[in-house]
């Protein structure tokens, strides 16, 4: 049964990406030209996530227990880190660049857009190359 949640969740949002335009890497662009042709839209798309965010997190933290019964996973670092904010600054910049960030690049790899083949690899590779270095990290 929680596979089927997270299949529908993972389509909810899916659609979500789609429809508010987060998937079309020109949109995301256009957002982020503060200094040229500036795109507000995704703003209201992002207050919105927010908004719902809290709400979901408020109702999560009374109940104490997911809607299907299973424990609810906290993060355990809730600190500010070097890595933390080195780790959002890489996020930003590829964001920058290539209009994409992970969810909506993968909406958009089955949506067929070429841009996304290249960037939904390289996320690929800059994953496998954080396993392989968290791996000796933890060896040592």
């Amino acid at each position: 049964m929680p596979c089927l949640f997270a299949l529908l969740a993972g389509l909810i949002f899916g659609i979500g990406l789609i429809v508010s335009g987060m998937a079309n890497p020109a949109k995301v662009l256009g957002f982020l030209d503060l200094a040229g042709s500036w795109d507000p839209s995704l703003a209201f798309v992002m207050i919105g996530a927010i908004a719902l965010t809290l709400l979901g997190v408020f109702v999560a933290r009374r109940r104490g227990r997911t809607f299907l019964g299973l424990p609810l996973q906290w993060p355990a670092n809730t600190g500010v880190t070097a890595r933390l904010v080195l780790g959002s600054a890489c996020f930003g910049i590829g964001w920058g660049l290539a209009g994409f960030c992970p969810g909506p690049a993968l909406v958009a790899l089955g949506a067929g857009y070429p841009k996304a083949v290249g960037f939904v690899a390289a996320m690929l590779a800059g994953m496998g190359v954080f396993e392989v270095v968290e791996r000796a990290r933890a060896r040592r």
